[in-house]
């Protein structure tokens, strides 16, 4: 089996401007911080990210790489609302598409099925339909349900006459008989380009392991990519993997990844529990600090600077 371990700018070498890039934790929590670093001391521009927004958002759309983002938050958690991504969206400066955050894993789960879209009551009856005109909603061909081998009733026409009628050919899109089944958003597939995902424990080989309270959907993500890049904490032999942790915690499976890199504190300054909490000290620095004056301390070297450079400051707060 192939060893696909690779340096974070190996992952970046393999994107391309205009793409549409999936990246994953959650919030400020076990982002792939060092993969969007690397991301940033690129030229790779006029990305679609997809993304339960943090950090990774804020700092992509401060320095104008995002032309459109599909999420349901940008947030630094306690700081509700993420203030460079705030800045570029008042701006006008990327494109948004705001869904439900159930919505979005739907999404995820659609593309990582290869299916165009899933149905989902999450967003039936809010504005999430009026800001996305592009939405569109299905009519269940079963009405109130179906047992195997009894007669879909409930849709008028039989089945064949509501699968028409739910794609609009037979009232319209979005619209529905009053005898017909319930009314579904349909959540469009978010097929990936390419997805970056952060955990604790990886092996060579791109099985990857979160040891941490949540998932934070990373699995889907690399589902959902034609290309998956895994950093994580520390690269371990595959039987080290489940030594001390239950084989559930092997959440990304080496058959969807096509790079892992390995990246101490790559999550920096997200969470990753157990390994390491959110620097919140750092955080607050970073949200409350013009982005030229940030990006020109912290992000105008490699990795290794980045880190040297948030020592130091530490240091000088002591």
């Amino acid at each position: 089996m192939r060893d696909k371990t690779m340096t974070a700018d190996e992952v970046v070498s393999r994107l391309e401007s205009g793409m549409t890039l999936g990246i994953g934790g959650w919030g400020s929590r076990r982002k792939p911080m060092a993969l969007v670093r690397a991301l940033l001391r690129s030229r790779i521009t006029d990305l679609t990210v997809v993304s339960y927004g943090g950090p990774d958002v804020g700092m992509l759309a401060a320095a104008g790489r995002i032309r459109r983002l599909v999420a349901a938050f940008a947030t630094l958690d306690s700081i509700p609302l993420e203030p460079h991504y705030r800045a570029a969206r008042e701006g006008g400066a990327l494109e948004l598409v705001e869904v439900d955050e159930a919505m979005f894993m739907w999404g995820l789960h659609a593309a990582a099925n290869r299916l165009p879209f899933l149905p989902v009551r999450a967003g039936v009856g809010s504005d999430v339909l009026r800001v996305n005109p592009g939405l569109r909603t299905v009519t269940s061909p079963y009405g109130d349900g179906w047992l195997f081998g009894e007669q879909p009733t409930g849709a008028s026409g039989g089945p064949e006459h509501a699968i028409r009628e739910a794609a609009g050919e037979a009232t319209g899109a979005g619209m529905r008989e009053p005898d017909g089944g319930e009314e579904f958003v349909a959540m469009p597939a978010l097929r990936l380009d390419a997805a970056l995902v952060h955990v604790n424990r990886a092996d060579r080989l791109g099985n990857g392991q979160y040891l941490g309270p949540d998932p934070y959907f990373d699995d889907l993500f690399c589902e959902a990519a034609d290309a998956a890049y895994v950093s994580c904490e520390r690269i371990v032999d595959t039987a080290e993997l489940t030594k001390e942790a239950a084989p559930q915690t092997l959440l990304i499976k080496r058959h969807t990844v096509t790079g892992v890199v390995e990246a101490p504190h790559g999550a920096h300054f997200t969470s990753c529990a157990p390994d390491h909490e959110r620097d919140e000290a750092f955080q607050r620095h970073y949200a409350t600090t013009a982005w030229p004056e940030f990006a020109d301390r912290f992000l105008t070297g490699d990795e290794h600077a980045y880190q040297s450079a948030v020592r130091a400051w530490h240091r000088e707060r002591s």
